[in-house]
């Protein structure tokens, strides 16, 4: 009798396979997450392996390898490795890829280069929905609800991230604050305490100053909240809670765009929650904030006004 399989939710067109294999590894079982490990480790190993030897490396069997093809979306074997050898063979200059990304090529249209960047944005987000720890999330938004002072550390790229957070968190109420040099944002962590939040944000998870300065403030008492791409990090592994904002690390490098997309995500996930605790103290902020800056945004009506009489509309 043949055997029904239900299509695979991971089974998304242009996804590599590398980013299936990220996306899916909370549902896999002991045996198929080895395999995922192995293929991460070494993207070209169906090309160069059976299904049998893949098995035999993995320490599982050739049945465990089929089914773990099926969860990430392909067919079976071949259709695996198919796939491998689409994402490696994409482009043979190593200093392309390592600075632009294996999904570019030099002779790509624009219409290919758009695809690429709407399937590596569109990856980043959904696995960041899949992935990220809601109920890490819920409790950190608490913590910083009712914090006496929050603290946001973020280095070049992940500064903006920070800044977009804090700016946040200050316009409904909240005493939050960013340090994006490492003497800064050291001096305001030695002062944290019980009571306080101190968020650290970084793709990778190994900037130093941001680990450093995360690391102190936890140690003075206050909760250490991450957001990294990385659960495994040491940034992660220093904080009580952390948020995975997911990136597909075969697309621009170093400082992809859909990183900081999937960061924004998080962010705002956050945002939205802390926003929730205090309805009231959220609203009368909002409403504050936006009524100081209304007399410096024009009508449409009164901007035609000033179009007709010759002068320029900001």
């Amino acid at each position: 009798m043949t055997e029904v399989v239900a299509p695979s939710k991971h089974s998304t067109d242009g996804f590599g396979v590398s980013s299936r294999i990220l996306a899916a590894l909370p549902e896999m079982s002991v045996a198929m997450a080895k395999i995922g490990a192995l293929l991460l480790e070494n993207p070209a190993a169906p090309l160069e392996l059976s299904i049998t030897e893949l098995a035999q490396r993995a320490g599982t069997s050739p049945a465990t390898v089929t089914r773990f093809c099926r969860l990430i979306g392909y067919a079976g074997y071949p259709p695996l490795r198919v796939g491998a050898a689409a994402d490696l063979g994409r482009s043979s200059a190593e200093t392309w890829q390592s600075d632009i990304g294996r999904a570019f090529d030099p002779a790509d249209t624009a219409v290919d280069v758009l695809n690429a960047l709407v399937s590596s944005h569109t990856s980043a987000l959904q696995t960041t929905a899949a992935r990220l720890d809601h109920n890490a999330a819920e409790q950190a938004a608490r913590a910083i609800a009712a914090s006496a002072h929050v603290d946001i550390y973020g280095i070049g790229g992940s500064a903006v991230l920070a800044n977009e957070l804090q700016a946040r968190l200050y316009r409904i109420g909240l005493n939050a604050h960013v340090w994006s040099e490492v003497h800064e944002g050291l001096t305001s962590a030695a002062i944290q305490g019980p009571g306080t939040v101190a968020i650290g944000i970084s793709n990778t998870g190994r900037t130093g100053e941001t680990l450093e300065m995360l690391a102190l403030a936890r140690s003075t008492g206050a909760l250490a909240v991450a957001i990294t791409g990385n659960p495994d990090s040491p940034l992660a592994s220093v904080a009580d809670h952390h948020l995975t904002a997911f990136a597909v690390d075969a697309y621009l490098q170093p400082d992809d765009l859909s990183a900081k997309h999937a960061q924004l995500l998080a962010i705002d996930l956050l945002y939205l929650l802390v926003a929730q605790q205090d309805f009231a103290r959220t609203t009368a902020m909002l409403a504050a904030s936006a009524a100081a800056v209304a007399p410096h945004r024009r009508s449409l009506r009164g901007g035609t006004r000033s179009r007709e009489r010759g002068n320029p509309v900001a």
